[in-house]
């Protein structure tokens, strides 16, 4: 088999990349050994401002200008709802939280993402004593059924290998790249958090960190927006909620732990105040870095090797972008953002 591309990992970075090869009419065959979850657990939720902070999240208007057509495209392709907005409501636990809120949209000119007006409304079982802040142009991709529907799609096009990918079997010149029975021209890993073995690409400052969330059903909780507190509450439908997420920078596993989840009922009692059962427990390890930058570029002995990796935890909105960044770069020979290159760490 020739193809142009060999991808390796299906999770939001690989599935952006592959459109824009199929966009392209670029031939290609992905790898993905589900080793990593990250993509298929995450929340999903696209929200342009950093609420712990009230400051607007790195290039999001840019980013969201690429990532909502995309996904736009990939409902019409596949006639699946992938997209539900909402708003998000900030929970302020002070006074002085608010005053934040109001010095965050003069100061950071994020104004069109914050309403002004705050939301004193009593929502029942919700906990607010100095009320929400509305933010605008959010919403949430459903990345479990967006990952199923295109590895289904990439299976009826034999373009997609459910097995894990075996680095030493890669056979490496100048012009080619054999790699079992197939030639290729070129090579993008985009494995997640399992860069970490790839011996071409593991010396990238890749920081994993490990996120667990649990999915209840509330019956006598009724909200239609995300809750956005010590945890977040996402609306699934039929009273079921998405509440997460912890932080764990030292267990590297994708097994979710009855610790992660303690943590989260604990922090969710100081959010909702109504009866709940759990429905489901999951776990990722999602692939940051330390500068909380993308990890895009080409090796530096290796003129045919490419990685795309550490979008952290706002895969969703960063995906498509840092995807068409790599590929003008490497057919286009298009300078890529020198905050996402990894030779910022040379």
């Amino acid at each position: 088999m020739k193809v142009d591309y060999i991808i390796v990992g299906l999770g939001l970075a690989g599935l952006a990349f592959a459109e824009e090869l199929l966009a392209n009419n670029k031939s290609f065959i992905v790898f993905e050994d589900e080793s990593q979850t990250s993509s298929l657990v995450a929340g999903g939720v696209y929200n342009p401002v950093i609420l712990k902070r009230f400051t607007p999240v790195w290039n999001a208007t840019e980013q969201l200008k690429v990532a909502i057509p995309h996904y736009e495209k990939l409902e019409q392709i596949f006639e699946t709802i992938f997209d539900e907005k909402f708003v998000t409501k900030k929970v302020f636990k002070s006074i002085e939280d608010q005053n934040n809120w109001f010095t965050a949209i003069d100061k950071h000119n994020i104004g069109n993402y914050l309403d002004d007006k705050l939301d004193h409304a009593n929502y029942k079982g919700v906990f607010s004593e100095f009320g929400f802040g509305n933010v605008k142009e959010t919403g949430r991709i459903d990345t479990n059924k967006l990952v199923k529907v295109y590895r289904s799609f990439l299976l009826k096009e034999q373009k997609l290998r459910i097995q894990k990918f075996y680095y030493n079997q890669l056979e490496i010149t100048e012009n080619q790249l054999i790699y079992q029975d197939i030639k290729a021209t070129k090579i993008v890993f985009s494995e997640g958090f399992g860069l970490k073995h790839n011996p071409f690409f593991n010396h990238l400052l890749l920081t994993g960190v490990k996120g667990e969330t649990i999915t209840i059903y509330a019956p006598e909780l009724e909200i239609n927006f995300q809750v956005k507190s010590t945890v977040f509450v996402l609306p699934l439908g039929n009273h079921y909620y998405k509440v997460g997420a912890t932080f764990n920078w030292s267990d590297k596993t994708s097994k979710p732990t009855e610790e992660g989840k303690q943590e989260l009922i604990e922090k969710l009692k100081k959010v909702i105040a109504v009866q709940y059962t759990i429905t489901d427990h999951t776990a990722g390890v999602r692939p940051t870095t330390k500068d909380r930058r993308p990890l895009v570029g080409k090796h530096s002995a290796h003129k045919n090797l490419f990685v795309l990796n550490g979008l952290g935890t706002r895969g969703v909105m960063i995906a498509p972008t840092v995807a068409k960044e790599l590929y003008n770069f490497i057919e286009h020979q298009q300078e890529l953002d020198k905050e996402i290159d990894i030779k910022r760490f040379d």
